[in-house]
């Protein structure tokens, strides 16, 4: 019960160098492929649920904006595959730590924003004044309106961190309860195991929503765009 609530969360090292990047390239290993004209039953699931997911999420966007399919499903795989491996005892999430989360959204947001100056600059400045603006509100919506387009990538990282975060801490808390009642009091012990039984099933879907929305609010921004 001493043991340091945060302490799954401190980056990982081997010899004195961090492991974080190995960690980060496992996820992509567990991706089964296949070399064979006829797949198995796990690389059909896969691949319909890689398109179904792509179609969905590509729906809304023209031609230019279906360029960006291959690195949004490539995102929503990464993102979901590290998600669920942190919830694996004595392991480490990745997506837990906002300067990755920020290394993944800054990049994707600025791109999609560039791409709309580029190729719609008057529809991206449109964004910063509404329509029938009173002229006295013009300068401060200007500046809202800026502030709350230069804040999207840091929603985007702290939404993410903050719910695997939460998920994993209160995982830890209901866990070293159940450890500590177990001796104490059976019965009690039954009910607890149960409700982080039911947690960690929350857990499993809240990984997957979360790199669901993560991938859909950057296909959004995308679709803003162009």
């Amino acid at each position: 019960m001493n043991e340091n609530l945060f302490a799954s969360f401190i980056a990982p090292t081997i010899l004195g160098l961090p492991a974080a990047v190995l960690i980060i390239l496992f996820p992509p290993l567990l991706i089964p492929t296949s070399k064979y004209l006829i797949n198995n039953r796990l690389i059909t699931t896969q691949q319909w649920l890689i398109k179904l997911t792509s179609k969905q999420m590509m729906a809304m966007h023209n031609t230019k904006g279906r360029t960006w399919s291959l690195m949004l499903v490539s995102l929503i795989i990464f993102i979901a595959t590290t998600n669920l491996l942190g919830l694996l005892p004595h392991s480490f999430t990745p997506t837990t730590q906002l300067s990755m989360n920020l290394a993944m959204a800054i990049p994707l947001w600025a791109g999609a924003v560039i791409m709309g100056f580029r190729s719609k600059i008057k529809n991206a400045l449109a964004h910063f004044l509404p329509q029938g603006t009173p002229t006295p509100l013009i300068p401060m919506l200007v500046i809202i309106e800026t502030i709350s387009l230069l804040i999207q990538p840091m929603a985007l990282a702290v939404r993410l961190t903050a719910n695997i975060t939460a998920g994993h801490l209160l995982m830890h808390l209901i866990g070293s309860a159940t450890l500590a009642m177990s001796t104490i009091n059976p019965p009690s012990t039954l009910i607890i195991f149960t409700i982080l039984i039911l947690l960690t099933i929350l857990e499993i879907a809240v990984a997957l929503i979360q790199a669901y929305v993560f991938t859909l609010l950057v296909s959004l921004y995308l679709h803003d765009n162009t």
